[in-house]
C-alpha cells in the first residue's frame, strides 16, 4: 500500500511538471520581444543623432534559421531603411564634333541624420547635373543636392527634403578595434537592384589606394564581401549593424566582383564629414611646402609658397641660379636650380619622418593656426624652426 502511494505521487508529479513546462514555454514565446534588452527592442540612440532601427518581426525564433541566420537577418532589417539608391545625369560636350553627350552613373548611399543629408562617394556625384535619391522602398525619388565634397578621401554629402518619419539613419559604429576575420556586410544597390545585403570578412586592414584627386588614401579596409557597380556609397556594416565603413572600390578585370572589395574607414568619415556639412570643403593646415624630395638624410625642401607660412619662418627650398653661357657668336642666359643650401626636414614635431607620404600626414593630424616645430638640417647643423600652420 505504501509503495502503491509512493507511486502516485509520483506520476502526479511528473503531470505537473509537464504541464507548468509546457505552460511556460508557450508564455516565453508569447513575451519574447518584452524580455529583449531595450536597446534591441527598441532601438539605440547612437552618436552623430544616428538611431538603430528596431528589431523586425522575422528575427523572432525560428527554429529552421540558425544563429548566424539570424544575425544577417537583423543586420538587415535594421541597416537597409538607411541605404539608399542614388541615379546621376551627366553631360559632357564634344568640342570637336560639337556634340553634347549625356550619360547616366548609379550608386549607393546612406542616410546619416533625420535632417536628409546623405553620405556616398564623390565619384558617385562628381560632374553629377542631376542627383536623384530614391529611399528603400519609395517610388518618387528626391532632387539630391551636393553640400560638399573631399576628392582626397572619395567622400561626398548630400541632402535630400524628405520628411523626417522617411529617414532611418544608419547606426554609426567605429574603424578602431577592426580585426582581420572579422565578418562583415556590405548593403547598397548593385546594377540597379535595391537593398542587396552580400556578406564576408575584413580580408586585410590599412590598404592603400589612389584617390580621385591622385593623392593617396591610407588606411583602407579590404574585404571578400561581393561588391558591384553600384555598390559604391554604400554602408559596411559590422554585425551589430553598425557603419564602419563606405564601400569605394572593387578589384577586377572584368568589371564585376573578383572577391577584392574596399571600404574608407568610418573614423576618417566622421573627421570629414562634419567639416563638408559645415564648410562644403575640408579645411586643411597648410604648411605652404610645395614639394620635398627624398634624400639619404631626410626630406629636401625643393619648393616653398611665395608668403606662406614655411617661407615666413625662413625655411629655404632650391634657388635659383643663372648663368651666361657664350656658344660662338650666341650669348644667352641659362637658369638651373641649386639644392646645395636647400634645408632638410629630419622630424615634425619631435617625430622622425622619412617619406614624403608621412609628411604630409603628420601636416594633416593638426589644425589652421597651431604652432609646429620642424626639425631640420641647414649647412650641416641641426634647427628647430617653429612654423604657424595657415589652411588650405
Amino acid at each position: 500500500m505504501k509503495n502503491y502511494k509512493t507511486m502516485k505521487r509520483i506520476v502526479l508529479c511528473c503531470v505537473l511538471s509537464a504541464l507548468l513546462g509546457g505552460s511556460f514555454a508557450a508564455w516565453l514565446v508569447e513575451n519574447q520581444a518584452s524580455l529583449l534588452p531595450t536597446s534591441v527592442a527598441h532601438g539605440q540612440e547612437l552618436r552623430g543623432g544616428a538611431y538603430a532601427a528596431p528589431v523586425a518581426a522575422s528575427t523572432a525564433p525560428n527554429p529552421g534559421l540558425t544563429p548566424e541566420e539570424l544575425t544577417n537577418i537583423r543586420v538587415y532589417d535594421g541597416a537597409n531603411r538607411g541605404v539608399v539608391n542614388i541615379v546621376t545625369q551627366t553631360e559632357t560636350y564634344d568640342r570637336f564634333f560639337m556634340l553634347a553627350t549625356r550619360g547616366e552613373g548609379a550608386g549607393s548611399g546612406s542616410v546619416i541624420d533625420k535632417q536628409g543629408h546623405i553620405l556616398t562617394n564623390f565619384h558617385v556625384v562628381e560632374d553629377a547635373k542631376q542627383i536623384l535619391v530614391t529611399l528603400p522602398g519609395g517610388k518618387d525619388p528626391f532632387e539630391g543636392e551636393v553640400v560638399g565634397v573631399d576628392p582626397d578621401n572619395d567622400i561626398a554629402v548630400l541632402k535630400i527634403n524628405a520628411p523626417q518619419n522617411e529617414l532611418y539613419p544608419v547606426p554609426i559604429g567605429t574603424s578602431d578595434n577592426l580585426r582581420v576575420g572579422q565578418r562583415v556586410y556590405t548593403l547598397g544597390n548593385p546594377f540597379g537592384l535595391e537593398g542587396t545585403l552580400t556578406t564576408g570578412i575584413i580580408s586585410n586592414l590599412n590598404r592603400t589606394l589612389p584617390s580621385r584627386s591622385g593623392k593617396e588614401m591610407k588606411s583602407i579596409i579590404q574585404t571578400d564581401a561581393a561588391m558591384n557597380p553600384g555598390n559604391s556609397g554604400g554602408p559596411l556594416l559590422d554585425t551589430s549593424g553598425r557603419l564602419v565603413g563606405m564601400n569605394v572600390a572593387i578589384a577586377t578585370k572584368t568589371g564585376q566582383s573578383a572577391g577584392l572589395g574596399f571600404a574608407i574607414p568610418v573614423n576618417r568619415i566622421r573627421q570629414v564629414v562634419p567639416q563638408l556639412i559645415e564648410h562644403g570643403k575640408v579645411v586643411r593646415a597648410d604648411i605652404g611646402i610645395v614639394a620635398v624630395k627624398e634624400i639619404s638624410s631626410g626630406l629636401q625642401i625643393v619648393e616653398v609658397n611665395k608668403g606662406g607660412p614655411a617661407e615666413h619662418a625662413g625655411l629655404q627650398g632650391w634657388k635659383s641660379v643663372r648663368r651666361r653661357v657664350t656658344r660662338g657668336p650666341f650669348t644667352y642666359d641659362v637658369e638651373r636650380q641649386d639644392p646645395s643650401n636647400a634645408d632638410i626636414i629630419v622630424a615634425v614635431g619631435g617625430q622622425p619622418v622619412d617619406s614624403a607620404s608621412a609628411f604630409v600626414e603628420k601636416i594633416e593630424e593638426h589644425q589652421p593656426g597651431e604652432r609646429l616645430v620642424l626639425t631640420i638640417l641647414r649647412q650641416g647643423k641641426q634647427l628647430e624652426v617653429p612654423v604657424t600652420l595657415g589652411s588650405t
